[in-house]
């Protein structure tokens, strides 16, 4: 117990002594103040060993940490590990956490899992994305209620064959983009429940023709591999997932009539106006898709005056990143539209965004929004905001009200895993400066990670136009991902309300049909600049919205 008893017992770390005295099932640690206690100490406090209570354990954006203590086994109650966005080269034997349904270890220095990762019986999700990984070991199998994998930005030459098994009759998501796989293995056939599939920027050059054969298979992405066949690298670049089965059902039948060979040897022997014919039946369903699915991008160069944010240089020690972009034709007045966006909003702030402790989304109406914008800072009692739905106030007060609606809401539901609300409040722990885009008067209209403004809140009868942000303390990209993932959204809703433009709405009115029958929304560049107007990012830019699935883009 030498390294655990090299770190601090606790006294100095509040967070654990509180989780001590209140027998708490769950402790986040992360960001700066953390870190520091980090480097200082060597590592973890030995305190946090002795939580055996705990069910949700989080330690992340903590880059002095390199290593945990073997005592982590101790504690047998957790379901939910994560240790994210920190340096550790190595981790523990895990097989005593035996309860674990939730193990987190992306953006780290991994080179290996940690021994025991395969006899977890419960464990549900395993990311292991953003490290050092070459190989994973044979026995994920093991693991029966594994439903997600993400192993993606790694430098796999291969993924295990015991994989693709029948025993993960749970499994339907897996991300391995950005590796160095050459191949995927046939069996994939064997995965019952598989839905998502995510093997762009491999190295393959073939795709199976049993890959067709899975009956659950809605979004796969090969982009980034240089296939042999041609046909089938454009329909896996124009991301044509219907296309792309349907083909390879097609050749996959064909060459069961004619042997190995048949599917090439067949295909050769058809006329220009046979394969030119088939080409337009296997791609139709597809290309109707693509239709409904378009954005047009209106250049800042080409477009009038706009909202430009300048971004303070203050913001760098606190929540350093900003993308931001107007949206046009998004249809929010049919039926219960704008319900259905705020709450695709809110499912991206649970997911993508991992309840707002990576990236936090923020819309405006843009016409309630005077500019220029400023992205800056201020001391939290100087903040103030009439955060929605509530009257104006200070960020101290806020914060202290949210914090005890959260203790409460916990008490009452006699929840034992942190809310999504206490953990993005924790964000702002010990920062002397809090994160704020303001207006042209000065006045407060967002409030990262915690609130928009009243003043500027979407409204379904009179918002046309929508000036949307996306803020992270992880990096530029991470908001640009986040911020494609959200104009993808869009899109699909817009869809959705055209093709269901003739139904009653929810509250009974109806919908009044979308004067865009294409679903096309339209999207402007914002520029954000420091103060010496110096372009810092424009989004979207010609490498934006490049890897949305089914989403075409007019520049």
């Amino acid at each position: 117990r030498a390294a655990a008893a090299s770190s601090h017992d606790g006294h100095e770390w509040p967070e654990i002594k509180k989780a001590a005295s209140e027998k708490r099932r769950e402790l986040v640690l992360q960001g700066p103040t953390v870190d520091r206690r980090v480097s200082t100490a060597g590592g973890l406090s030995s305190a946090v060993y002795s939580l055996t209570l705990l069910n949700y354990l989080e330690v992340s954006q903590c880059p002095s940490l390199t290593q945990l203590h073997e005592d982590i086994r101790l504690l047998t109650n957790l379901q939910s590990l994560v240790l994210c966005r920190n340096k550790l080269v190595s981790v523990p034997r895990v097989d005593t956490l035996q309860a674990l349904k939730v193990l987190d270890l992306s953006v780290n220095e991994l080179g290996s899992l940690p021994e025991g990762v395969c006899g977890l019986k419960e464990l549900t999700t395993l990311n292991l994305s953003c490290n050092r990984l070459e190989t994973l070991p044979e026995g994920l199998s093991q693991c029966p209620k594994l439903s997600t994998l993400n192993v993606s930005k790694n430098q796999l030459i291969s993924l295990p064959p015991d994989m693709f098994s029948e025993r993960l009759e749970l499994l339907s998501t897996v991300l391995a983009s950005d590796n160095l796989l050459q191949e995927l293995n046939t069996e994939v056939r064997l995965l019952p429940a598989l839905k998502i599939l995510d093997l762009s920027n491999n190295k393959l050059s073939e795709i199976p023709l049993t890959l067709s054969d899975c009956p659950k298979l809605k979004e796969i992405n090969f982009k980034g591999n240089s296939l042999r066949d041609r046909r089938l690298e454009k329909m896996v670049n124009g991301c044509q997932t219907k296309s792309v089965l349907e083909y390879l059902r097609g050749k996959s039948r064909v060459g069961s009539e004619g042997g190995s060979d048949g599917p090439r040897n067949t295909d050769k022997t058809k006329t220009g106006s046979q394969r030119k014919k088939k080409e337009r039946e296997t791609g139709a369903d597809d290309v109707e898709d693509v239709a409904h699915m378009l954005v047009r991008v209106v250049h800042v160069s080409s477009a009038p005056p706009t909202l430009m944010v300048t971004v303070s240089p203050e913001v760098r020690d606190v929540r350093p990143y900003l993308v931001c972009c107007l949206v046009r034709g998004l249809n929010l007045r049919p039926g219960n539209a704008l319900k259905r966006f705020l709450m695709a909003q809110t499912k991206l702030h649970e997911d993508v965004c991992g309840k707002r402790t990576t990236a936090t989304i923020a819309t405006h109406d843009v016409h309630l929004l005077k500019g220029p914008l400023t992205y800056g800072v201020k001391p939290p009692t100087q903040l103030k905001i009439t955060a929605l739905g509530r009257k104006e106030m200070s960020a101290v007060e806020l914060i202290r009200n949210l914090h005890l609606e959260a203790e409460e809401l916990r008490k009452q539901k006699k929840r034992q895993n942190v809310t999504g609300l206490h953990k993005y409040l924790q964000l702002l722990d010990g920062q002397p400066l809090y994160p704020c885009l303001m207006d042209a008067e000065g006045r407060v209209v967002s409030f990262p990670p915690i609130t928009n403004s009243e003043h500027t809140k979407v409204r379904r009868k009179t918002t046309s136009e929508l000036f949307v942000e996306v803020t992270s303390a992880t990096s530029l990209q991470t908001c640009k991902d986040i911020m494609d993932t959200l104009i993808l959204k869009m899109c699909e809703l817009n869809r959705f309300t055209s093709e269901h433009a003739e139904e009653a709405g929810t509250d009974g009115e109806i919908p009044a049909p979308s004067n865009n029958s294409t679903s096309e929304l339209t999207v402007q560049q914002v520029r954000t600049v420091d103060p010496d107007g110096s372009l810092k990012v424009v989004y979207p830019s010609k490498t934006d919205l490049t890897n949305c699935p089914g989403l075409t883009v007019l520049w």
